[in-house]
């Protein structure tokens, strides 16, 4: 009987020891952190989050939109890690930009380990883009243009040299046979703030997301000369011609996610993950990202973690061949 008993208990112990995890409630309140200013790139994929989780009832309130503008990401990053690692209704955007930082050690003390990747829900491409009324049809005329004078043209992006929108513009410039040093380049925070700047002339030539430019392209104020992906876009974006056909062998995809704080538990985590899954198998979540001009790209998890961290290594590596990154 004793036997028996043990063996029950044993296998009790053991049910309990495997069983998985219960997944959290919702969380009673959401928020998405844009780390910039409103109207860039981070604006949009929070705007992307708050209306498909809301469409797809993984939420029944508003997300509430929150911005901390600061290094492409590395206020917030540092916020999130060191102040409030355990909100679990808390998720912070992310894009490629944040992942080149991240390399290039600019997030201060913490690094690629620091957070919980949580999803990718689209990718974007760079872009170089002009005002419609700009002398400069083509990528090749503004690349000669800056070649015979870097004065004559000022480029402007939403970060500082080392940054994504600096390093499209680098590998452009070198693939021009351009001194990428030698470039006029202002610096802004977030791609709004590029983008009011092109439409004021303050700048001649912006380096940007074509996300960032489909209401502008939709105005008729803006032109793009190329994007930076290996074919040319679908849809109304097929007219717009790439880099690489123009002989400039570029291309730069711009993954666009979220993660979480680092002391958010599993169970929590795997809430999220799921309504993740749910939502980005949506109708209302693929006609909201077609509306942002992103393009599919879904991954969560484990698969997310291990490419983030794949990027990563690749980009220090870039960074490391323009002398900013050890």
């Amino acid at each position: 009987m004793k036997k028996i008993l043990c063996r029950a208990i044993t296998c009790a112990l053991l049910t309990v020891a495997t069983a998985p995890a219960f997944a959290a409630e919702a969380p009673s309140r959401t928020e998405c952190i844009a780390p910039a200013k409103p109207g860039g790139g981070f604006d949009l994929t929070c705007k992307l989050l708050q209306v498909s989780l809301q469409q797809t009832k993984q939420i029944t309130s508003p997300m509430r939109v929150t911005y901390m503008p600061g290094g492409v990401g590395a206020v917030a990053y540092n916020a999130i890690v060191a102040q409030r690692p355990a909100e679990a209704g808390t998720v912070v955007a992310f894009s490629g930009g944040s992942l080149l930082n991240l390399s290039q050690g600019k997030f201060g003390r913490y690094n690629v380990n620091d957070v919980k990747w949580l999803g990718a829900v689209g990718t974007d491409y760079g872009i170089l883009a002009v005002r419609s009324d700009s002398p400069w049809t083509s990528l090749k005329e503004v690349m000669t243009a800056i070649k015979n004078d870097p004065n004559k043209v000022v480029v402007g992006a939403g970060a500082s040299i080392g940054s994504q929108d600096w390093m499209k513009t680098a590998l452009i410039a070198k693939a021009a046979d351009v001194d990428p040093r030698k470039m006029r380049y202002v610096a802004f925070e977030g791609g709004g703030e590029t983008v009011t700047a092109l439409l004021g002339n303050h700048i001649q030539m912006m380096s940007g997301d074509m996300s960032e430019m489909v209401p502008h392209l939709q105005g008729g104020k803006l032109r793009v000369l190329a994007v930076l992906a290996d074919q040319r876009l679908p849809g109304d974006l097929a007219n717009i011609p790439t880099a690489k056909e123009q002989g400039y062998d570029v291309s730069w995809p711009i993954i666009r996610g979220f993660y979480l704080g680092p002391k958010v538990t599993d169970a929590e985590y795997q809430w999220w993950e799921s309504a993740f899954k749910t939502m980005m198998a949506s109708d209302e979540f693929k006609k909201q990202r077609d509306m942002r001009g992103l393009f599919e790209f879904n991954m969560t998890g484990p698969e997310l973690d291990a490419y983030v961290k794949k990027q990563v290594a690749m980009y220090r590596e870039q960074a490391k061949a323009f002398g900013l990154a050890k």
